[in-house]
């Protein structure tokens, strides 16, 4: 995500800022270059969820640090999928014991002096030294903590820049927008790094909700959603690359007990919808963007 001296000299000029100078590489907090850089970063859930975050009760209790419920009750959240807000290099996928509050945390180093911290997840699923795309599935929330320190499920996010803690926090900015500190509720724009104009609601319709997702490198993200209503799941591919231009592109979805149904051929967009109910049955899922394929074990059995 690393925006290089032109680039952002240019900007600063265009916003008005005064004379440009080149970009250093750990721009000063709360600059107008760092507030630039910033604007790559991403909900960290995936594409069309809706997260309140709230940083005046944050469970760390520093400025711009945010925890992020969307449920109605204290467990309504746990298991629920995290992706990284940007992409970049794992630094951290450990549980951090006693050394302080954060529980399961995975970092992610963006470059440029930047990096995102996920805490108290119940599940990591990268590991340290990994490289993560936008959008990709990081872990699960939880409520993983140190001895003693019993926390309901949230998701506690933190962008940093540099390393003098605690100033390196800085306000989060969410598809280019700054978080409105303290609470807000924002809905996720984190579509793999398309621009595809669909998202996965709208594919499968109304009353579905993501409840997983897997990049497909960067050819596009395949996501399983599921309608507590009627118990029905659903699966849709989203292209990144050669949108408006029909290309391979798969989906499918298969019952425990029941045939595969898949959706399969070359389209401009997705692949998709994909249905079937599957009350208390595990599921199979995946799809197909490119060359790059996913394909899920049983799974989301409840």
């Amino acid at each position: 995500m690393k925006l290089y001296g032109a680039m952002v000299a240019s900007l600063v000029l265009l916003a008005g800022l005064g004379t440009a100078s080149p970009a250093a590489a750990d721009p000063a907090p709360e600059s107008a270059e760092a507030q630039i850089l910033a604007t790559n970063f991403q909900l960290p859930f995936p594409c069309g969820q809706s997260w309140t975050g709230n940083s005046s009760a944050s469970s760390a209790h520093r400025s711009y640090e945010i925890d992020f419920n969307r449920g109605s009750t204290a467990d309504a959240d746990l298991g629920d999928t995290v992706v990284a807000a940007a992409s970049g290099t794992v630094a951290i996928s450990a549980h951090q014991g006693s050394a302080n509050g954060f529980g399961n945390l995975v970092k992610i180093d963006h470059g440029g002096g930047w990096s995102t911290y996920y805490a108290h997840l119940n599940a990591r699923s990268v590991s340290a030294g990994q490289s993560v795309s936008q959008g990709q599935k990081i872990g699960t929330v939880g409520n993983t903590s140190k001895p003693g320190n019993n926390i309901s499920p949230h998701l506690h996010y933190e962008v940093r820049l540099g390393s003098s803690y605690p100033s390196n926090i800085q306000r989060a900015v969410f598809n280019g927008t700054t978080f409105g500190y303290p609470n807000q509720t924002v809905t996720s724009r984190n579509c793999g790094g398309s621009s595809n104009p669909y998202t996965p609601q709208e594919v499968c319709g109304s009353g579905f909700s993501v409840i997983d997702s897997a990049a497909l490198g960067s050819d596009g993200t395949v996501y399983l959603l599921y309608n507590s209503s009627n118990a029905n799941n659903c699966v849709v591919t989203l292209k990144a690359k050669s949108l408006g231009t029909a290309t391979a592109t798969s989906a499918y979805l298969e019952v425990q007990g029941s045939t595969r149904k898949t959706d399969s051929g070359n389209f401009a967009y997705y692949a998709g919808p994909v249905k079937a109910a599957a009350r208390a049955t595990c599921v199979k899922w995946g799809g197909k963007a490119g060359s790059t394929a996913y394909n899920s074990p049983w799974e989301h059995c409840s």
